[in-house]
């Protein structure tokens, strides 16, 4: 019988439809099965069996059952049964594990053509010394939360190249929803868009757009970045409007604030009241604020990352060892990779101060000094860069609900400093604060600070 065009494709669907439920039926199904344990006075097969209204194996030698919950009885009648049951210890649904992947992987591509090609360039993301991102990014995703979904970071920056304005551009690498309300402090009254490329840099090392066919990925993509313009062109701006962009970014719902800026060495809490305050206000209200250690390569952390209620975020290299020009010594918090060349330090194994210096770091920013031009380009190295990497972290750890619906800070840095990945040997450990911040590990479920939900 010859079927009219119309029928075959009614056909082909409903064949389509009964092949995708097959599918989930085995790749994405509940467990239907239960694994009892057994107490002193051990059970009985038959005693098992009935639990779960299904045919048993034999118990194994370290008495436990695995018992087949029959058609018709949901997971919980038939774990009550079970756990009802005399001499029954404990009984849980029989979990399916799988191939353990490299996670989730983006088509961006790069500088090159081929999808995922920005994992040749993002060394900070995937390498031996990268933050785990695409194990990070599957956490999410099983949280469903992808890439942050739901939180807001301000970026106190140069500005961000978010928008189209005048002869302004905004990158070709963001999408227009991924922004809220910002402010700009230099230049009251316009948007605070990017005029030196330092501030779209940051906000695309936290959220720039990913799995888009498109420029290289941000750690937390889902995340909303607040742009707040608090230095000029050539990147500097007062204490006093700095204060102005922590208070707008704390009233305006905030998470998490990114300071990818330091003063300098002579710079004491003295000499910046309004700043100190405007932490110490921002920490009240739960707020997190992390900041850049500081480019000199001094034992001791420049302001405002030393300040109270900061987290101060050191430099590593490609290598694993600390930055040549990183800040570190007490008040230290963590590291992140910031790029170039590393730090003699003789008792570290992985510092080799006389090789090539190793990778800067690499994100979608302006180029050529124009607003309306944009690239990947080199000579982007230092704490400022290794900042947004424990910001967005700090993101990706809020959405995931691994601390509860609304963690504090300082359990929000218990979490970041209890997951990072110890550095150092010989007698450096001290320089790297707790460690590497791993974005993997501190998404993922359970661990140390998890709140049993």
């Amino acid at each position: 019988m010859k079927l009219s065009p119309t029928r075959t494709l009614l056909l082909a669907l409903v064949l389509v439809a009964l092949a995708a439920a097959a599918f989930a039926s085995t790749a994405g199904a509940a467990p239907r099965k239960i694994v009892i344990g057994y107490g002193p006075q051990g059970g009985t097969t038959a005693q098992a069996a009935s639990a779960g209204d299904g045919s048993s194996s034999e118990a194994s030698p370290e008495r436990t059952q695995v018992v087949d919950v029959a058609p018709g009885t949901s997971m919980s009648a038939a774990l009550d049964r079970a756990r009802s049951r005399p001499g029954v210890a404990w009984a849980v649904p029989d979990e399916t594990a799988h191939v353990a992947g490299e996670g989730f992987i983006p088509d961006d591509p790069g500088t090159g053509n081929e999808a995922g090609g920005w994992r040749n360039l993002q060394w900070n993301f995937v390498g031996p010394f990268g933050v785990g991102a695409p194990e990070a990014w599957e956490h999410l995703i099983a949280d469903h939360h992808p890439g942050g979904k739901g939180t807001i970071v301000a970026v106190l920056d140069t500005g961000v190249a978010y928008t189209n304005w005048h002869q302004f551009r905004r990158s070709p690498d963001f999408g227009r929803f991924q922004f809220v309300q910002g402010r700009d402090f230099i230049n009251r009254g316009g948007p605070p868009v990017d005029r030196n490329g330092h501030g779209t840099f940051v906000a695309a090392t936290i959220a720039e757009d990913t799995d888009n066919g498109y420029g290289l990925t941000g750690l937390a993509y889902g995340t909303k970045i607040m742009p707040v313009r608090v230095l000029d062109t050539q990147g500097e701006g007062e204490a006093s409007t700095i204060a102005e962009g922590i208070d707008f970014a704390v009233k305006h719902h905030a998470q998490v604030i990114n300071l990818s800026l330091e003063f300098g060495p002579g710079v004491t809490a003295r000499d910046i009241p309004e700043l100190i305050n405007a932490i110490r206000y921002a920490h009240h209200k739960g707020v997190l604020v992390v900041a850049a250690a500081g480019n000199e390569a001094h034992r001791a952390i420049a302001y405002p990352a030393r300040a109270p209620y900061v987290v101060s975020v050191g430099a590593t290299t490609e290598h694993g060892c600390l930055a040549a020009y990183s800040n570190d010594g007490p008040g230290l918090t963590i590291v992140a990779p910031g790029g170039g060349p590393d730090a003699n330090l003789p008792g570290d194994p992985d510092c080799h101060p006389n090789e090539p210096s190793g990778r800067d770091v690499f994100q979608v920013t302006l180029t050529g000094g124009s607003p309306r031009k944009f690239g990947i380009p080199l000579g982007y190295e230092g704490t400022s860069m290794a900042t947004p990497h424990v910001a967005a972290t700090a993101a990706l750890v809020i959405a995931s609900g691994v601390l509860g619906p609304h963690p504090a800070p300082s359990v929000l840095v218990a979490r970041l400093t209890a997951t990072a990945r110890k550095l150092g040997g010989g007698g450096d450990e001290s320089l790297y604060g707790a460690g590497l911040v791993d974005a993997a590990a501190a998404t993922a479920p359970g661990g140390p600070y998890a709140i049993a939900g």
